[in-house]
């Protein structure tokens, strides 16, 4: 079953064009790793397919359910509020930021949006929402406030808030990035973990052994293109194109 499908998807910033007629598919149960340069266009990607941006041209269906397309003026029209709302619910994000609410406690980070956006009754996840921060690590930080986890911890939080939701894809935009080198493997442990109970997920990486070694298949996205995708093994030890090859040779290095 698709379920991510993005046609030709343009997106500008005023005159700087950064996505360039991107064509995707996502599978279900894929891991999608998207790797390439700061700029590229990775992130924008990303919040177009759950419109933190809105596109300028093209096509993106989720589980077969079309969000936006492309009008006979040639420009993107989006399905009615209401719709694209309950479609985007279909998907769950992780931030590079954590974007905890401080004044909440782990617990209630976790249950607030399955209580407001879908009105779930406290009494019925609060048990869910604990099996979340268990899944992660971190049920014994229930009562904490943000102020006192350390940024992998927030960062798990943020995971199993996501997670609370339901949804049938996760998103992760860098997840790692602000993140310390020693916090980073808690975090991708975690990843790990959704990726062994075949959670769709895309995710934007620096991270290239969770690459390699977690997804089915990897884009390679420069200049606001994908410049070359494919399995991790063909991406890593034989990439084609000059410029996959010039960014791997960088990052492998350093």
């Amino acid at each position: 079953m698709k379920m991510i499908k993005i046609e030709d998807v343009h997106k500008s910033f005023q005159k700087l064009e950064v996505l360039k007629g991107i064509s995707l598919e996502v599978n279900k149960g894929e891991v999608i790793a998207i790797i390439g340069p700061s700029g590229s266009g990775k992130s924008t990607l990303l919040r177009c397919l759950n419109r933190l941006e809105t596109i300028d041209r093209g096509s993106i269906e989720i589980e077969g359910e079309l969000l936006v397309s492309t009008g006979l003026d040639g420009k993107s029209q989006y399905v009615p509020e209401q719709d694209a709302r309950r479609i985007c619910r279909k998907m769950g994000m992780v931030f590079q930021s954590f974007n905890l609410f401080p004044h909440l406690t782990v617990l209630e980070n976790v249950i607030e949006a399955p209580m407001i956006v879908k009105g779930v009754k406290r009494e019925e996840i609060v048990p869910q929402a604990e099996a979340l921060l268990k899944k992660v690590g971190l049920v014994d930080k229930r009562d904490s406030y943000p102020s006192r986890l350390s940024g992998g911890q927030k960062q798990r939080v943020a995971i199993a808030r996501a997670l609370a939701m339901a949804p049938d894809i996760m998103l992760f935009d860098e997840p790692t990035s602000a993140l310390d080198p020693e916090l980073t493997g808690e975090v991708l442990k975690a990843m790990r973990q959704l990726a062994e109970e075949h959670m769709t997920m895309l995710v934007v990486t620096h991270e290239m052994a969770f690459a390699r070694e977690v997804a089915n298949h990897v884009i390679f996205m420069d200049n606001g293109e994908i410049v070359e995708q494919g399995l991790p093994e063909d991406i890593f030890n034989r990439p084609t194109h000059p410029r996959t090859k010039a960014f791997l040779s960088n990052v492998m290095q350093s």
